[in-house]
């Protein structure tokens, strides 16, 4: 069955690079202050409080990297099905099974989430970043009004 992208290429470096990059470098940091590695001007150490608030951005950082990373998946929108990939297995999910879609407008990559009216090989929820396009912070994705469509038709937007 011959489906369009609808997720970004982006897709992998977003879940697993990205990742992996910011929390490693950051983490690296942090521990160069705590270990007393950076000195001021007059060779003095950093203020204690800068440890203690580097320590803290990475620890909430890295959350929050991971909690709107890891669980992206790449997708693909078919006549009468979206197919669902986390880079190890796929799965086809009928657009019938789509209850509604919707979009963080409040993250610049605009993750979409689909939730699905039961639970799919990938959960009751699946979240993918759009193809990449040149959005005003206050405007919807037109993937995410596609979606809503083809869900109420069932046919992927398009005619049979």
């Amino acid at each position: 069955m011959e489906t369009k992208r609808i997720s970004s290429t982006l897709t992998f470096l977003y879940k697993f690079i990205f990742p992996s990059v910011w929390i490693t470098v950051f983490g690296a940091v942090t521990l160069t202050f705590w270990l007393g590695a950076f000195h001021g001007r007059a060779g003095s150490a950093p203020p204690d409080q800068l440890k203690w608030i580097f320590l803290a951005v990475w620890l909430l950082g890295a959350a929050f990297i991971l909690w709107v990373c890891t669980g992206l998946k790449k997708v693909g929108l078919g006549r009468d099905s979206i197919l669902i990939s986390n880079y190890r297995r796929e799965a086809m999910v009928p657009l019938t099974a789509i209850e509604r879609v919707t979009e963080n407008k409040w993250i610049n990559i605009h993750p979409v989430t689909i939730y699905f009216r039961s639970t799919t090989e990938f959960g009751d929820t699946v979240t993918f970043i759009p193809t990449t396009e040149f959005l005003l912070p206050w405007d919807s994705h037109p993937v995410v009004e596609e979606l809503r469509n083809a869900a109420k038709c069932g046919s992927g937007g398009r005619d049979a």
